[in-house]
C-alpha cells in the first residue's frame, strides 16, 4: 500500500531494465537509507532519505523505440538492459503521462505513411527511436524523431497529423543520426515545427531544453536536490562559488540568484552555449561560464593561487578525476558541495579529499529515482 492505495505493478519488471525494484516504496526507501550509511556514515553522519511524495510518473524525458511484432504491425517500446532487444510496452508507470498518447498516435501515422522502424541487426528503416521532453512548470512538450537519413517521407502530413491529435505539442525536431550507439543523438537537428526548445522553470530560474541538453529527469525531486545543495553552501550576497561540470548551469545560476558571484566551469559545447542563453534570459550578471575540463580549469586556478568560497560539484557518473580532486586540494576552498549520482564513486572520492585535506560533514541521500537502485546524495565537505 502506498498513499493509502495499492502501488501498482508493471508488467515489464525485469524484462525492460528501467526499474530494478518494486517492493512497496517505503521498504525501497528503508533499503537505499541502510545501503547509503553502510557506504558513506564512515565519512559523517548521513541524514534520514528525502523521498517523494508520489514516487510515479516523474521522468521529463521519455525515449522509446520503434519494430515489428509477428504480424508486421509497428510497436513501440524499449531496450532491455545491457542488449539491442527491445521489450514491448505502451505505458511506463516512471514516465509523464503525457508522453505514452503521443507515442499511440505515431505508430498509426507510420503505419499510415510508411515510415518503417530502424532495424539495428540489417541497418534498414529509418526512424531510429523517438524522445519526448516535458515541462510540469509551463506544459511544454518536445517531440524528437531520431531518423538514421535526412530524408523523412510526407513529414509535413506527419507533424499536421500529429498536432490535429495532440495539439499540447510545443516543437517537433528531427534528429538525424545515420550511425552510432543505440538511443544517441546525430550532431543535426532540425526543427519541423516551433523552434526546437522548450523552456522549464526551476527554483525561480527559467531554463531553455534542446534536444541534447543535460537535464535532470525527475523535476520534484530536482528542486529538492539543489535548494539542499544550495543551503549547505551557505549561500549569500558577496559570496564566490565555482560550479563545476556545470551542465546547461543550473545549480551556479540558482546560486547567483540568490546573490553568488559564480563561475561555471562545463568541456561540453552545446551545453556552454545553452548555458550562456540561460543566464541572459534570467538577467544574472553575476554568473559567467568557462568551456573546458574541470580538471585543468582547477589546475590552472591552483597555479595562480586563486580561490573561491563554495565550489560546487556535480560529476557525471564515473566521478571526478583524480587531477581535478589534487588540484581542489591545492585550491583549499573553504567548502565544497558534492553533488553524486553513484555512491560508489562518491565513497572513493571522499577518501581521496580526505587526504587532500577536507572532512565531510554532513551527505543527505534524495530519492531521485523511486524503483531504481540509484540514490543521489549531496554532501558537504570543509577543508580542515
Amino acid at each position: 500500500m502506498e498513499n493509502g492505495k495499492t502501488a501498482p505493478q508493471c508488467r515489464c519488471f525485469k524484462q525492460c531494465g528501467g526499474c530494478q525494484l518494486q517492493e512497496p516504496y517505503a521498504a525501497q526507501l528503508q533499503r537505499k537509507q541502510q545501503k547509503a550509511e553502510r557506504m558513506l556514515s564512515g565519512f559523517a553522519p548521513v541524514n534520514p532519505i528525502i523521498g517523494m511524495r508520489e514516487p510515479y510518473y516523474y521522468r521529463n524525458k521519455i525515449q522509446n523505440v520503434y519494430g515489428f511484432d509477428r504480424r508486421h504491425r509497428i510497436i513501440s517500446g524499449v531496450y532491455q538492459a545491457s542488449s539491442r532487444s527491445m521489450t514491448a510496452a505502451d505505458t511506463c508507470l516512471l514516465e509523464d503521462r503525457r508522453a505514452a498518447p503521443i507515442v499511440q498516435t505515431l505508430k498509426k501515422l507510420m503505419h499510415d505513411l510508411r515510415i518503417a522502424p530502424y532495424d539495428l541487426r540489417s541497418g534498414t528503416g529509418l526512424l531510429r527511436h523517438t524522445m519526448i521532453r516535458t515541462s510540469r512548470s509551463t506544459g511544454e512538450i518536445m517531440l524528437v524523431l531520431v531518423t538514421a537519413a535526412p530524408m523523412l517521407p510526407a513529414k509535413k502530413n506527419l507533424v499536421r497529423a500529429l498536432l490535429t491529435v495532440h495539439p499540447e505539442i510545443t516543437t517537433i525536431v528531427q534528429n538525424i543520426c545515420p550511425d552510432g550507439l543505440p538511443l544517441t543523438l546525430g550532431p543535426r537537428s532540425i526543427p519541423l515545427f516551433g523552434n526546437g526548445r522548450i523552456e522549464d522553470i526551476l527554483c525561480g530560474c527559467r531554463f531553455r531544453i534542446s534536444p541534447a541538453s543535460f537535464y535532470q529527469v525527475n523535476p520534484v525531486q530536482t528542486k529538492v536536490l539543489y535548494e539542499t545543495a544550495i543551503r549547505a553552501a551557505g549561500i549569500r550576497d558577496g559570496i564566490t562559488a565555482v560550479d563545476a561540470y556545470c551542465g546547461t548551469g543550473t545549480i551556479g545560476m540558482i546560486a547567483a540568484k540568490h546573490g553568488a558571484a559564480v563561475i561555471g566551469v562545463e568541456q561540453n559545447h552545446a551545453a556552454v552555449r545553452d548555458a550562456v542563453d540561460n543566464a541572459k534570459r534570467n538577467q544574472l550578471r553575476s554568473i559567467r561560464f568557462a568551456e573546458e575540463d574541470a580538471g585543468a580549469f582547477l589546475q590552472q586556478a591552483a597555479a595562480a593561487h586563486q580561490t573561491c568560497d563554495v565550489l560546487f560539484m556535480d560529476p557525471p557518473r564515473a566521478g571526478a578525476s583524480q587531477a581535478f580532486l589534487r588540484s581542489l586540494g591545492k585550491l583549499a576552498v573553504r567548502r565544497v558541495v558534492y553533488i553524486s549520482c553513484k555512491i560508489e564513486t562518491l565513497a572513493r572520492d571522499l577518501q581521496t579529499l580526505q587526504r587532500e585535506g577536507y572532512r565531510a560533514v554532513m551527505i543527505q541521500p534524495v530519492d531521485m529515482f523511486p524503483h531504481t537502485t540509484g540514490i543521489e546524495h549531496v554532501c558537504l565537505l570543509e577543508h580542515e
